[in-house]
């Protein structure tokens, strides 16, 4: 893992290559629900090089009229940095086209800094998803944006990052997005800044899986590092091992504890992502953990 020097290329230039895509129709056959094998159909893409817990997860907390299929983006030699991911940019639209193809109601991309890879802001990301939603008449959503879209549905603006196991260009690259969308940011730091680990070295070293206790921990440093935040955001998808079975569990499994500590509403990337899809489909989950995933019922009685 290292850091990356990122060039040039831009989402709009992006965009401005893929236009044979605007020629694409979605086929009716997926208009008559005797056609679906599930109701509610969501893709989900995820890195390269990482069994990815979110198609999992999502599954456990949705009703059994919800079905989810997964693709991992292939970038052989991929080492998670953000140079590559600039490389591997136009595999999100690829994975869109081809769960459009079969069916799919919405899609999910799972990776918090794919959305500043390319030095991009909250406005061309929004772009973006927006444009890949249309032409493949197939609702896409970025975790990085949703951060952004669910602090708004909350009315929050001033916010802190527990940035995580991000090491300082990813941590800085998120930051800079989140302020690009008028959040004011009080406060970003990873593990090393909040003095859970001493390096990032051994930080990487953990590969994405981390004590137990590092969950709330980190939530109530971050709160105190920033007193004034009116919820603290969580990027990227990492794991906490717990103490009693070893299983590695994300936010989704520990905000409501997590949202005690502190008394803040906590927006993870993995629980923006989620209730963004939910939200999508108009499908109020089976379990509704912590303060932003409880607002879909209460959506769904309005």
């Amino acid at each position: 893992m290292q850091n990356a020097v990122l060039n040039d290329r831009s989402v709009s230039g992006y965009c401005r290559m893929m236009t044979d895509t605007a020629v694409y129709q979605k086929s009716p056959h997926w208009n008559d629900p005797a056609n679906k094998l599930f109701p509610y159909q969501v893709g989900f893409t995820a890195p390269p090089h990482d069994f990815d817990a979110a198609p999992s997860d999502f599954l456990r907390i949705a009703p059994r009229e919800v079905g989810v299929h997964g693709r991992m983006l292939h970038a052989p030699s991929y080492a998670h940095e953000l140079s590559q991911r600039v490389d591997n940019f136009g595999q999100l639209e690829e994975v869109v086209h081809c769960m459009a193809n079969n069916g799919a109601d919405a899609v999910g991309q799972v990776g918090t800094n794919w959305v500043h890879c390319n030095g991009t802001d909250a406005q061309d990301i929004r772009a973006l998803t927006e444009r890949i939603s249309e032409t493949y008449n197939t609702p896409f959503h970025m975790a990085g944006m949703t951060l952004v879209d669910a602090a708004e549905h909350l009315g929050v603006t001033k916010v802190a990052l527990n940035s995580a196991y991000y090491w300082p260009d990813w941590r800085d690259g998120i930051a800079g997005f989140l302020r690009s969308a008028d959040l004011d940011l009080l406060y970003a730091g990873n593990f090393v800044d909040l003095g859970l680990m001493e390096t990032q070295e051994q930080v990487n070293d953990c590969h994405w899986c981390f004590p137990e206790s590092f969950a709330v921990e980190s939530a109530l440093r971050t709160a105190e590092a920033a007193p004034d935040a009116e919820a603290i955001l969580v990027n990227g998808m990492c794991n906490f091992r717990r103490d009693d079975t070893g299983l590695a569990e994300r936010v989704l499994h520990k905000v409501e504890a997590m949202e005690a500590a502190t008394g803040l509403p906590i927006l993870a990337s993995d629980i923006t992502l989620y209730w963004a899809l939910f939200r999508t489909l108009g499908v109020v989950p089976t379990e509704a953990p912590g303060r932003l995933l409880s607002t879909l019922s209460a959506e769904a009685a309005a």
